[in-house]
């Protein structure tokens, strides 16, 4: 066997159990809600070149720090509070909520750091 062939066949086995997870991990945010945070993003900062690099960079940080579950659990909770209603007033004084929401938080003060400054 070659060496490119051994080269090949190494990229095309599965990554050990932890590589993957890392992998996984670091991927599980769908384009669309990427795409959406991007948007939003340059809406609030200008709709220009920097501002799509900075904003790029914001959502990537974001996704290496929250898994996605916990940022739609996050962004669902941040959705209902601006909702009213006494139905809605648990999204506003849950203790799981607040830590929802603070864990998202800590997360876009880092983005924020990491790519606006």
């Amino acid at each position: 066997m070659t060496r490119a062939a051994l080269a090949l066949l190494t990229l095309c086995l599965p990554l050990p159990g932890w590589a993957q997870s890392v992998a996984e991990r670091l991927n599980d945010y769908p384009t669309e809600a990427r795409a959406d945070y991007v948007f939003a993003c340059m809406a609030s900062n200008g709709q220009t070149r920097q501002a799509l690099r900075q904003c790029a960079c914001s959502i990537d940080e974001i996704a290496a720090i929250l898994p996605y579950a916990a940022y739609v659990d996050a962004e669902t909770v941040l959705s209902m509070r601006l909702t009213g209603g006494e139905r809605m007033a648990v999204f506003n004084s849950a203790a799981a909520a607040n830590h929802l929401v603070a864990d998202l938080r800590r997360a876009q003060a880092e983005a924020e750091v990491v790519c606006f400054f």
